[in-house]
């Protein structure tokens, strides 16, 4: 048996490591957040359901002032003229006087999960070789899909229904929020869009960028992970985004959209993620809302860039997105729905 001789210290070491630990410690203290109670969930909550219906999404729902909630609601008020003041803590609650948070109501409803649910569930591998070998992308759990569906957080559902999300049966009742569900059955009749790859669109426009007049506009505002949409100059929506990594940046300048594409097929092509150009060594990933762009794809005007869904709405606001510009699958149908071919796409 071999005997381990633990470390010896002075007193002067011992006495640096307990000064050191005290002043992380109190630290830490002064960064811990507000303890949540049932009251203050419901509020966050409320407030989060009731920017997602105007639109002015708060990212995943999940009854906590994040910052994108507050972000939102900034952007909800500049869009009715009005200014906001920041709140006081980092997870306080901010002003939401002049809202009508009383048409949430209810704030939750009852979901009863029925047999499409259950349907085509299954592993995604995390290799993209093998994600290549499927026939689809899609929600690997039913707790995963019942999540994307009321644009909430998965582990928000479970604390809303504890013990239920672990094994989701046909005739269960989950609690969820009451927002307008997100269908992925009806990706396909979204208009305008077309039944192209994600990266088809390009080729396809090549040579057609005419000039096309219309009254949208988007911003996408680089430093606040925040996608505005305009109609004759006033904001009318906004979204919460994750943009390029460090390693390819999104583009910054003036672009217009090309076109949109419902459910598409994604070519993975390292050399294109990293360098922006194509190479003989890629794999097709086959649709689903676990590819990796989504379940919408909106090409802009410069080859292999384009604001699209994500396989992982917890990842929005994260610089991780190879030069694109990517949203939670529910928001970027809506957003899809406000834009077409022409739309200029200004990213700043």
């Amino acid at each position: 048996m071999i005997t381990r001789r633990l470390p010896t210290f002075s007193m002067a070491t011992l006495l640096a490591i307990f000064v050191s630990c005290a002043a992380w410690a109190e630290e830490t203290k002064s960064k811990e957040v507000t303890p949540r109670t049932q009251a203050g969930i419901e509020a966050a909550t409320r407030l989060q359901v009731f920017l997602d219906r105007a639109e002015f999404a708060p990212g995943k729902i999940d009854g906590r002032y994040g910052e994108f909630t507050v972000k939102a609601l900034q952007l909800f008020r500049q869009s009715h003229g009005e200014e906001m003041k920041q709140p006081e803590k980092p997870d306080g609650a901010p002003d939401v006087s002049g809202l009508d948070l009383a048409s949430v109501e209810p704030l939750f409803t009852d979901y009863t999960v029925v047999e499409a649910d259950l349907k085509g569930l299954g592993a995604v591998p995390e290799s993209v070789p093998a994600q290549a070998k499927l026939k689809a992308l899609s929600y690997e759990t039913a707790a995963e899909l019942i999540a994307e569906k009321f644009h909430m957080d998965v582990d928000f559902l479970g604390e809303l229904n504890p013990g239920k999300t672990k094994d989701i049966k046909v005739g269960d009742k989950l609690r969820v929020v009451n927002v307008e569900p997100f269908d992925l059955g009806a990706v396909k009749d979204l208009k305008p869009g077309s039944e192209l790859g994600a990266n088809d669109i390009e080729d396809e426009g090549k040579g057609k960028d005419e000039p096309v007049t219309t009254k949208t506009a988007v911003k996408v505002d680089t430093k606040s992970n925040m996608l505005s949409v305009l109609e004759d100059g006033k904001l009318i929506a906004a979204y919460p985004v994750t943009i390029g990594s460090e390693q390819t940046e999104s583009p910054v300048g003036d672009w217009k959209v090309r076109g949109v594409a419902k459910m598409p097929n994604f070519r993975y092509d390292k050399k294109m993620l990293s360098k922006g150009e194509r190479s003989d060594q890629f794999h097709m990933l086959k649709p689903g809302p676990n590819n990796p762009v989504g379940v919408v794809w909106i090409a802009l005007n410069k080859k292999g860039i384009g604001l699209h869904g994500t396989n992982s709405p917890d990842a929005i606001g994260r610089s991780a997105s190879h030069g694109c510009v990517r949203l939670a699958n529910w928001d970027v149908v809506r957003l899809a729905a406000k834009v077409k071919a022409g739309v200029p796409v200004a990213i700043h």
